[in-house]
């Protein structure tokens, strides 16, 4: 510009021009060349994207089709906040299931068929509860389970939904699905072989049984794995069982340790399995009458004193009054009665709550209108008594019973904690030789720790008896390969 300010006015017009032209020349191939360069580089930035979405879109497809039947490995969600990521698979079709049986029979039962559904790669509708049993219960599954976190909380395994799709429902409705029992203590192949192509076939088939209907051993390691997460994380009680069964453990928290006795001396327990050990004339006919007027239950006549003395009759009051005090539980501990009413009542209960002054029960530690909601539904009355039992110091269940087992696994699950199991058959034969005076306390009492001093729920080897499933050791009531590793496992 100071060349431009020395021209002569004449000389101005003329050079100046040209010269501010040379200028702009310059600027417009500098602007070119920024201009060409932008947009190489952003030719190069697209490519780049274009290739990162197509790296991503190969790897959903492939991680897709590598767990189309390939079982993995599960992780445990423990947090409750903690919602997995959406497992992608093509689902072979539709699967429903009607879990039979009381609270904790249906709940191993759903535990299984969730493994069942992963392992076929197949949706699995909510289940449907017993409502037909002997305690005609209706609740519904999320009457007693939280459903919308059952669904969640599993859907980086199995794709769960409420309810069939419109079309499947109105086959439902007219009665022209699938329907069959599943073979009791089957593995994976039964269901891969036997069952799928069904479900391939109808698209929808509908289990009718729940209990049972998976081994307790040979199954992959992943299998059994998925069977521990449903149960101890998935399957959580609803937000009011939950409230309740938390603020019974407090109260009894607040006054020191307390032990849950699953006192199993309800009638029907009684009824159905025959025994009448203490009971008089009167009530062995009400007994009897009640066993013979259920035709789903087949054995009628039953020989009381000889099943008692084979330790399958549940303990009395009495019995488990002496077992105890044999064993020096502190007499002053509070003992929560996980049951029903007990058949005798007060009579029958009077020799355990001399022994035991601090005997309770939930009707007893909250008011009535608490409970209310729960009245008349034994399975979500019952889901309390198992938040309890979890929790307490000490868990004596009096018969090997569906709660008992699964409460069991739960507290070796949750750190191996005190569990007595009671070896019955041993018992009666020392109580009535203590009875008869055929032994004295100091004896009795010595010979009851010794038999049960490995009974506390340590850490055991489960018993595998090939060929009869109903005699090896349950699944649910020692869990083993989803339990804390032991330097030592030994059989019982």
């Amino acid at each position: 510009m100071a060349e431009i300010m020395e021209l002569n006015e004449e000389e101005f017009d003329e050079k100046g021009v040209k010269y501010l032209g040379k200028i702009n020349v310059e600027k417009m191939k500098c602007s070119v060349v920024a201009r060409a360069r932008l947009i190489a580089e952003l030719k190069i930035w697209a490519i780049r994207a274009t290739t990162l979405v197509l790296v991503w879109a190969c790897a959903l497809q492939l991680a897709a089709l590598s767990q189309t039947w390939r079982p993995r490995v599960v992780q445990h969600w423990s947090s409750a906040a903690s919602i997995p990521p959406t497992r992608l698979y093509m689902s072979n079709g539709y699967l429903m299931v009607s879990s039979n049986g009381g609270l904790n029979q249906m709940r191993a039962g759903i535990c299984d068929m969730v493994a069942i559904a992963r392992y076929m790669n197949v949706t699995l509708i909510v289940p449907e509860l017993d409502k037909t049993s002997f305690w005609n219960d209706q609740s519904q599954f999320n009457d007693i389970f939280d459903m919308d976190y059952f669904i969640s909380s599993l859907r980086d395994e199995v794709r769960i939904q409420k309810e069939l799709p419109p079309i499947l429902k109105r086959v439902v409705e007219e009665g022209t699905f699938y329907s069959m029992p599943p073979v009791s203590w089957s593995n994976m192949s039964y269901y891969l072989n036997t069952v799928l192509p069904r479900i391939e076939e109808y698209e929808l088939l509908h289990l009718t049984k729940t209990d049972a209907r998976l081994a307790n051993n040979g199954l992959p390691t992943e299998v059994q794995k998925l069977r521990c997460r449903v149960n101890y994380n998935a399957l959580r009680f609803t937000p009011a069982i939950e409230k309740l069964g938390r603020k019974i453990v407090e109260i009894l928290r607040q006054k020191g340790p307390f032990l849950v006795l699953h006192l199993r001396y309800e009638m029907d327990m009684l009824a159905f399995s025959g025994c009448n050990e203490g009971c008089n004339a009167t009530e062995v006919d009400e007994l009897t009458k009640m066993r013979y007027a259920y035709p789903w239950w087949k054995e009628k006549v039953i020989n009381s004193s000889k099943k008692r003395k084979a330790g399958l009759c549940p303990m009395t009051p009495e019995e488990t009054a002496l077992t105890l005090r044999a064993l020096d539980i502190d007499k002053n501990i509070q003992i929560y009665i996980a049951a029903g009413d007990i058949y005798g009542g007060k009579r029958r209960l009077a020799s355990l709550a001399e022994a035991f002054p601090n005997l309770v029960k939930k009707e007893t530690l909250v008011q009535p209108s608490e409970l209310l909601p729960f009245q008349n539904h034994s399975s979500q009355m019952a889901a309390l008594d198992y938040i309890v039992s979890i929790e307490s110091d000490i868990f004596v269940p009096t018969i090997g019973g569906n709660m008992a087992k699964v409460v069991e696994g739960h507290r070796r699950f949750l750190g191996f904690k005190k569990t007595l199991l009671l070896d019955r058959k041993l018992l009666v034969n020392l109580i009535d030789k203590y009875n008869t005076r055929k032994l004295n306390w100091e004896k009795f009492s010595l010979l009851v720790k010794e038999a049960h001093a490995s009974h506390w729920g340590t850490p055991i080897k489960r018993i595998v008896i090939p060929g009869k499933p109903k005699l090896e050791d349950y699944f649910w009531s020692n869990p083993q390969e989803c339990l804390p590793p032991t330097k030592e496992l030994s059989p019982m």
